[in-house]
């Protein structure tokens, strides 16, 4: 990805520290001084949709997921916030989301966030042995402690709580 230059670099850098000050206004408003062809970059679509997702404006979000996805694929971080909106979105859903993040799967064999999601939406289905398959995956290539820390507190998971120690990568 290439590098934003100046002056929108700035505009990025400030947008970024009003959002973590907790000013996601003033954080689009940063942004809305952009130049017009940077404004579909990257590093520019992902803190708009993470500004966004804060005030769970979830269909907007949806859509630049969908460019990010688009313009930059081979950015895992892409897909999950896609799949991640589209769920939260106007007649969204768990098995959307799935249909989104399981085909790529395989194209992110290191990303245990990936099988992880894909362990919550098909847990929220209610194919818990699916589910099951995909936190085994997900603790295969991640920090299994750490996941499983995660996954015990994860309300998508509720139905394996009980599950989740005894599964093993």
């Amino acid at each position: 990805m290439k590098p934003l230059d100046l002056p929108d670099i700035h505009y990025l850098r400030a947008a970024e520290g009003w959002f973590e000050l907790g000013d996601g206004g003033e954080a689009l408003h940063e942004l809305d001084h952009i130049s017009p062809g940077e404004k579909n970059h990257p590093a520019v679509l992902e803190l708009r949709f993470e500004i966004l997702a804060k005030k769970c404006q979830w269909d907007t979000c949806r859509d630049i997921a969908e460019v990010l996805t688009r313009d930059a694929p081979a950015n895992a971080g892409g897909w999950l916030r896609f799949a991640y909106a589209t769920r939260r979105a106007t007649g969204g859903s768990d098995q959307a989301a799935f249909d989104i993040l399981h085909p790529v799967f395989e194209k992110f064999p290191g990303e245990p966030t990936i099988p992880y999601n894909l362990a919550c939406y098909v847990c929220q289905l209610g194919r818990l042995a699916e589910a099951r398959r995909w936190l085994k995956e997900a603790f295969a290539i991640g920090n299994v402690t750490q996941l499983k820390m995660m996954a015990l507190s994860d309300r998508d998971l509720e139905p394996l709580w009980k599950e989740i120690p005894l599964i093993e990568p």
